[in-house]
């Protein structure tokens, strides 16, 4: 373990020479001496101390001034200031311009070496907090980072934390699904085209890389158009269920290089900790994916219907919204599963499900509400967009045709009911209710879309 090491600065020769003979003399500290402040700052550029003690009063640069010039370095030094005048208002400004403790001169030995010693050690303890609260902060960190089952929360949030660790930069994060890059909403200091810039100039070498990797200079080769002066970058690759999954990449700023040093440990130990994090958030996302998803056809089945219908009712509530929901039942079904078997069956309502999947658009959703009936999530469609897609259902079911393993041709008609929110029911019960029997209605004549409204209009006749 070094010594701590003390800087006496004193414009007297006699002073200098007796401090530094009294701490030197058990060989606990270090010691140097400068002749005048000037000579300490100078001193400063170039070496780093732990305790100043000064005299207060000296030509040119006081030792007011010194311990002014002490705070803006990094680390600072304790500073003691001596003074031969008995002032306490000469002792009272030392210490409220930040130092630690003073000495007034002459001093005894005892004195001298008390208050150096009490210094050092309250350095020492500061020191040590600052470390362990250095610890815990990294600790916190990393455990919500590890807990975060939201993957593209812990990807934003894991960016954020490490640019911070590392004390600025450029970053983007990104993953995939569905084998397509999803780059996360916020890159720092990166526009969303540099962003794909970087992850495309980087993805096959990512995809290689089995911890985390600094390239620099050469080893990055020629970057693509639009990433600006780019000389470091530091990546995370992050794997799910062994298979790459994404990345956190970290580049220098512009116009300057990433730290010399960079603090590779608690980077390091961020990185396992959004490395676990993402694995667990991959699982959640999967395991939730299998609640809420059909088997068989793989739509989205009832369970994930309720949700999704009570979050658009929630979003229609505040913003004034319309939104519309389409029930399509297969005419006459179980002949195929009693001519064909379940097999097949179960072969033609994947392919129905597929191509009911091309009427709507990605804001949309589908659903398998159970056996051979489909609901679909219409967003911020009216009654008159419900029908022109119920119609859309209705036509593509009927121009399927299934052929079995066997060479037969198994043909398809759907019935479509349709409800429109708020126009026919301002509740989730209520608004299924209307849609279901809206298609059982048609289910009188079979391969018809029908909606909320005719069916409350034939209630009205009847009445």
């Amino acid at each position: 373990m070094s010594k701590p090491t003390i800087l006496v600065v004193d414009d007297e020769s006699f002073f200098r020479q007796v401090f530094c003979d009294i701490l030197s003399e058990e060989g606990l500290y270090q010691v140097e001496t400068a002749a005048s402040g000037v000579e300490a700052m100078e001193r400063l550029e170039t070496c780093n101390f732990d305790v100043i003690l000064s005299d207060m009063i000296m030509p040119g640069v006081t030792g007011l001034d010194l311990l002014r010039h002490t705070r803006s370095l990094n680390p600072s030094p304790e500073v003691i200031l001596a003074t031969s005048s008995a002032s306490v208002e000469m002792a009272v400004q030392a210490l409220k311009n930040g130092a630690r403790d003073y000495l007034l001169k002459p001093c005894t030995p005892e004195q001298l070496k008390h208050v150096v010693q009490s210094c050092i050690e309250q350095r020492r303890l500061l020191n040590e907090n600052s470390q362990l609260r250095d610890q815990i902060r990294l600790y916190q960190q990393g455990q919500s980072l590890a807990t975060q089952l939201d993957v593209a929360t812990l990807l934003h949030d894991s960016l954020q934390t490490l640019l911070h660790e590392l004390g600025g930069g450029r970053g983007c994060s990104f993953f995939l699904e569905n084998d397509q890059i999803s780059l996360t909403t916020t890159c720092p200091n990166l526009s969303e085209t540099q962003a794909k810039a970087l992850i495309n100039h980087l993805a096959s070498r990512i995809e290689m890389m089995d911890r985390v990797t600094l390239l620099q200079g050469e080893d990055l080769g020629d970057p693509d158009d639009g990433l600006d002066d780019l000389r470091s970058v530091w990546i995370l690759p992050l794997t799910a269920e062994q298979k790459f999954r994404g990345a956190v990449i970290l580049c220098n700023p512009v116009g300057n290089d990433l730290p010399d040093n960079l603090p590779e440990k608690h980077l390091g130990f961020l990185a396992e900790q959004v490395a676990l994090g993402f694995r667990n958030a991959c699982q959640y996302e999967g395991a939730k994916g299998l609640i809420y998803t059909d088997d068989l056809t793989g739509l989205h089945n009832y369970r994930f219907l309720q949700i999704s219908l009570a979050q658009e009712i929630h979003r229609a509530e505040r913003y004034g919204l319309v939104f519309s929901i389409a029930f399509i039942d297969l005419d006459l079904f179980k002949n195929i599963n009693d001519q064909h078997g379940h097999l097949v069956g179960s072969d033609v309502l994947k392919k129905v499900a597929a191509q009911l999947k091309t009427c709507i658009r990605d804001a949309d959703l589908l659903f398998r509400y159970g056996g051979d009936e489909f609901t679909a999530l219409l967003i911020e469609t009216d009654s008159q967009g419900a029908a022109i897609v119920s119609e859309r259902f209705r036509k593509i079911v009927e121009s399927l045709e299934y052929r079995t393993a066997l060479g037969d041709t198994c043909c398809l008609t759907a019935t479509v009911g349709h409800a429109t929110y708020p126009l026919h029911a301002t509740t989730q019960t209520e608004l299924i209710d209307l849609a279901d029997k809206a298609m059982y209605q048609g289910k009188l004549d079979r391969n018809v879309t029908r909606s909320a409204t005719q069916l409350k209009t034939t209630l009205q006749t009847r009445a």
